[in-house]
C-alpha cells in the first residue's frame, strides 16, 4: 500500500467520523434536477427533450451512441447538433451532460478505441453547451484491479488538458468505492476530472452512500444519478432523505439525473412521481 492510498483511507476514516458527527443543516438547495434520455426510453433522439420539459424536468443527459457510422459517433453529426440545440431553446431546458455511451463496448480500461471516443466527445459536448461526460465502467468494462484504476488515471491525465480547455469535466461513473475513485483523481491531476456518484449503484456495492457523498464532497462530484431500481424512490432501500440532506449540505450546484424505471410502464406517470418525491426532499432539506 503507498503512502498516497494509507492517507487516503486515513482521510475517509476521519472525514465520515467528522460527517456522522455533524448536523446536515445548509442553506435552501441549489441542485438542478435532470433525466437520463434512457431512462425517457429515447436515448439519442432529440424527442427526449420536449418530454424532459413538460415532466417539468430541467435538464435531459443526452446518450451520444453506441453505433458509430463512419468511424464518428452518432452524435457528431452537425444537422443532429443542431436539432438538439433548436429543441434545448425551444423548450427552455438543457443539456445536463452527455453519456459517452459506447464505453459499455470499448471499454476505458482496456480498448485504445475507447480513448478515441473520450476525445471525440469532447467537442459535441462542449458544442450542445454541457458541462460534464458520463465515463461508465460496468459489466466487462468494470475496474477489478489496482493496474486498471492507475490505466484509466494515467489516460485521464492526459485527456484533461483537452477538457479543461473546452471546459468539460470527465465524470466516472462506476460500482468503485470513493476510496478507488480518488486513486483515480490523484492520478488523473486533474479539475477537470471528478466523480458521476450514481446512489443506487454504490448502494447495490455495499457501500455507504451518505459517508461517501460527505467525504468526496462538492468538488470531486461533478454530479449525481439518483435511483433505487426497481422501485420508485422512497420505496426501496436507500434513504433518500438522508441522501438529499447530505448533498444540501455540501452547497452541491449541479445537476441530479433521475435515472429511474418505470414499474407502471407508464414513463410519464413514473417519472412525475419520481420528481415530485425528490423535489419535496429538497425542500425539506
Amino acid at each position: 500500500m503507498t503512502f498516497s492510498s494509507v492517507h487516503t483511507r486515513r482521510q475517509f476514516i476521519y472525514g465520515t467520523a467528522a460527517l456522522a458527527a455533524t448536523p446536515l443543516f445548509a442553506a435552501k438547495s441549489k441542485l438542478k434536477l435532470g433525466v437520463t434520455d434512457w431512462n425517457l426510453n429515447l436515448s439519442g433522439k432529440p424527442e427526449a427533450v420536449a418530454l424532459a420539459a413538460s415532466l417539468g424536468f430541467a435538464g435531459v443527459e443526452i446518450s451520444l451512441g453506441r453505433k458509430p457510422g463512419a468511424d464518428k459517433l452518432p452524435l457528431a453529426d452537425e444537422a443532429l447538433q443542431q436539432k438538439y440545440l433548436d429543441e434545448l431553446k425551444k423548450h427552455k431546458v438543457v443539456a445536463a451532460g452527455t453519456c459517452l455511451d459506447i464505453l459499455h463496448t470499448n471499454y476505458l480500461k482496456s480498448d485504445k478505441l475507447g480513448q478515441k471516443w473520450v476525445a471525440d466527445a469532447i467537442p459535441i459536448t462542449k458544442k450542445l453547451d454541457a458541462k460534464v461526460i458520463l465515463l461508465p465502467f460496468f459489466g466487462r468494462g468494470a475496474m477489478k484491479t489496482n493496474e486498471e484504476l492507475d490505466y484509466v488515471g494515467d489516460f485521464l491525465h492526459e485527456i484533461g488538458p483537452e477538457a479543461a480547455k473546452s471546459k468539460i469535466i470527465l465524470g466516472l461513473e462506476n460500482t468503485n468505492s470513493a476510496e478507488e475513485n480518488v486513486r483515480i483523481l490523484e492520478r488523473a491531476k486533474c479539475d477537470h476530472v471528478k466523480v458521476y456518484y450514481d446512489v443506487g449503484n454504490s448502494t447495490g456495492g455495499g457501500y455507504d452512500v451518505v459517508k461517501e457523498i460527505g467525504w468526496l464532497g462538492a468538488k470531486r462530484i461533478c454530479q449525481f444519478h439518483l435511483k433505487d431500481n426497481p422501485h420508485y424512490l422512497g420505496e426501496g432501500k436507500i434513504d433518500f432523505p438522508a441522501v438529499m440532506r447530505t448533498i444540501a449540505a455540501l452547497g452541491f450546484t449541479g445537476f441530479a439525473n433521475l435515472e429511474t424505471d418505470s414499474p407502471s410502464k407508464s414513463v410519464p406517470d413514473d417519472m412525475k412521481r419520481n420528481l415530485a418525491f425528490v423535489r419535496d426532499l429538497i425542500a425539506k432539506a
